[in-house]
């Protein structure tokens, strides 16, 4: 039996992954060819094969954390960013925000960290703050 050439350098994977785009959370199995992905199973439904797609080509997160607050009636503000990021940049973003400081009021919304590590995405605030 000859081995053809492409077949030697194909690469084929499997990932299992929990699905996190609805309450189900069904028990997904991906196969990726050379990076790929070429099935998805498992999946009750089409949020299932994006997350999927999504998760193994390009996976991206939403960073929630806090950062203090000056003059206000709450030391710390509860921040997230504005969209997710690419997985990579988290720690990165993390670091970017350690020292932050905002002066109260704070407002739900209001952007405290401008294109956050390099992502584009910017870090709002996600509660009310008011000045002491």
């Amino acid at each position: 039996m000859m081995i053809n050439e492409d077949e030697v350098n194909r690469k084929v994977a499997k990932r299992e992954l929990i699905c996190i785009g609805c309450p189900v959370g069904c028990p997904l199995e991906v196969e990726l060819e050379n990076g790929v992905v070429t099935k998805v199973s498992g999946n009750t439904c089409k949020i299932g094969e994006t997350y999927a797609q999504k998760e193994c080509t390009n996976p991206t997160r939403i960073v929630t954390s806090s950062v203090a607050v000056e003059g206000g009636v709450e030391v710390m503000v509860s921040v997230k960013t504005e969209r997710d990021i690419p997985k990579e940049k988290i720690f990165e973003c993390v670091r970017g925000l350690k020292n932050v400081v905002v002066k109260a009021p704070v407002h739900i919304g209001d952007i405290v960290v401008k294109d956050i590590a390099g992502t584009g995405v910017n870090v709002i605030a996600t509660k009310e703050v008011a000045k002491r």
